[in-house]
């Protein structure tokens, strides 16, 4: 017995402003419903002594020190811009 209905996903489709032929309705219908039966085999693992985590592996901020180094020359720098004016790279007015 499927999961999601075919009515099921015509709402999300119509809630979400998509519009799909019935090719695609079908697809989709197919797809979810083994994305929802891949979820059901999730629920019956034990995990009960697992620590909640909000990623799957854990991240830690690597910021550099701020440190005073010497810039780019400006003549350097000026040679790959476009248009410069003054030692300052020249854009355009954004009102």
């Amino acid at each position: 017995m499927p999961r999601i209905t075919v009515e099921e996903v015509k709402h999300v489709a119509h809630l979400a402003r998509l519009k799909f032929d019935e090719d695609e309705i079908e697809a989709f219908t197919h797809q979810l419903d083994a994305i929802l039966e891949f979820v059901a085999k999730l629920e019956d693992l034990d995990t009960r002594d697992v620590k909640p985590t909000s990623r799957a592996i854990e991240i830690v901020n690597c910021f550099r020190k701020d440190e005073v180094k010497t810039s780019l020359p400006v003549d350097d720098v000026m040679k790959n811009a476009p248009e410069g004016e003054e030692g300052a790279f020249v854009v355009p007015r954004i009102i």
